[in-house]
């Protein structure tokens, strides 16, 4: 099959910064001191400062540095076989304060995060086609435009003896509600779920909104809580990284979700049940507004006054090693379902399994693997191939051609390599099939490669 085929253009910050990172570790012996500079018992590179950073935490002042740099190189498949490597990153610049420490104000902590973005995703031209774009992203680190962004500024209050938590300010859904962590590399696993598939209206990190969040805790093991969130489309352009007015805002999300926490036989668990509904007019994906296949008929798509979905997420640890329950296996799964006439996307599913201290000689290395499949709302594939009806165009190779999307499914293994507590590095394989949902796009294997790091 006959491809189109992309220039690659060199990435802009070198994969030289991050492995010097790692090289300077492996060639310095532990610090006697826990805390000293580059000692891989400290929780940052740079060490305490002589003591002031730990000074400074006591006295409610907490900082963080960190960085956070993925590679993709596509090894085989894809839209494009042509092989070739990307990198992309983000440096994460933030304080958080505690206020009664600073000011006596009771149970009140503020934070204020700021993020940059920068490099180039596999995912784009290599693996999806480019006329349809993907779902799922080798790098999950790129994307919400390469750029600086005001990422969180936000004061939260606690009352009734921390029962009921109030937050305010600057922040996304996914800081709070469809939580889930980010230790992958592939899209599909890392982070909160919904603003994947529904990007347009709930914006994850890091975008940051106007918000208000409610949570109260019905006991030790169990809280609700509901949010309100600006939904203003402009706060994703790339100029409007420190956007503060309310200027283009569309509507509201407004999520509600229960999280329950227990411990089983002694290991912990989460399980997390939400719905989100959105006050802004959203577009049919198929229909008119006479209810007709708009493709065909080539009015307007017709308007929803809202779009709603939910979100089941389960993370529960089933073993643990006697002398460390920090080590031991754990399984997750999340599932996410949106509505069929204004979304592309109906239902999303994930599965897989994470494994900490698999080796006595390395107690904090993980290793991970989880599968997960994209499912595309056939009506909006129904709509696709009505548009190729209406031009005439049958021909998957015409560049005019809209390709057909239907489900993709992504696998990943990693294992990671805890090379101090301020840095691991997570080599990883990922499997495509079908990417994009197009079936006339080879499956793909990647290779990866996602360094974290703390200053």
């Amino acid at each position: 099959m006959t491809r189109q085929r992309y220039l690659s253009s060199p990435v802009p910050r070198p994969l030289a910064v991050p492995i010097a990172l790692a090289a300077l570790l492996a060639g310095l012996a532990p610090a006697a001191n826990g805390q000293s500079a580059f000692s891989s018992d400290s929780p940052w590179m740079l060490g305490d400062w002589n003591g002031t950073r730990s000074a400074l935490q006591a006295q409610g002042y907490d900082f963080t540095f960190g960085y956070t740099g993925e590679m993709g190189s596509n090894l085989q498949g894809g839209y494009d076989h042509d092989r070739t490597a990307r990198y992309s990153d983000q440096f994460t610049i933030g304080s958080h304060l505690d206020l009664e420490k600073i000011l006596g104000w009771h149970a009140t902590d503020v934070q204020f995060t700021v993020t940059e973005r920068s490099g180039q995703n596999i995912s784009n031209d290599r693996i999806n086609d480019p006329r349809v774009g993907g779902f799922t992203s080798a790098q999950e680190v790129w994307g919400r435009g390469q750029t600086w962004r005001l990422t969180q500024l936000w004061i939260r209050q606690q009352y009734l003896d921390g029962a009921l938590d109030m937050k305010f300010g600057r922040f996304g859904e996914g800081e709070d509600f469809n939580s889930f962590p980010c230790d992958f590399q592939n899209l599909a696993f890392c982070g909160s779920q919904v603003g994947n598939w529904v990007g347009g209206i709930w914006y994850n990190w890091p975008v940051s909104q106007w918000a208000l969040r409610a949570r109260y805790h019905l006991n030790d093991t169990l809280y609700a809580q509901v949010g309100v969130f600006e939904q203003n489309p402009s706060n994703l352009e790339t100029g409007n990284g420190f956007k503060l007015s309310g200027s283009g805002t569309q509507g509201a999300v407004m999520p509600i979700e229960l999280v329950w926490s227990p411990m089983v036989n002694g290991l912990k668990g989460e399980y997390r049940a939400g719905y989100y509904y959105s006050s802004a007019s959203a577009k049919d994906v198929l229909k008119d507004e006479h209810g007709q296949p708009a493709a065909l008929s080539g009015a307007a798509y017709r308007s929803s006054a809202s779009k709603h979905g939910l979100w089941l997420g389960v993370q529960q640890q089933v073993s643990a090693q006697a002398s460390d329950h920090s080590r031991g296996l754990t399984l997750f799964a999340n599932a996410t379902l949106h509505d069929k006439k204004t979304n592309a996307i109906d239902h999303y599913l994930q599965a897989g399994l994470v494994y900490r201290g698999p080796l006595d000689a390395r107690p904090k290395d993980d290793v991970g693997f989880a599968v997960a499949g994209v499912h595309v709302n056939p009506a909006y594939r129904k709509n696709a191939r009505l548009a190729n009806q209406a031009s005439g165009i049958d021909d998957y190779q015409n560049p005019g051609f809209v390709p057909v999307q239907d489900t993709e499914y992504s696998a990943e293994l990693y294992y990671g390599i805890h090379l101090a507590n301020w840095l691991t590095v997570r080599p990883n394989l990922q499997y495509i099939r079908h990417p994009g949902g197009v079936s006339q796009v080879d499956d793909a294997l990647v290779a990866g490669l996602k360094l974290q790091s703390s200053f």
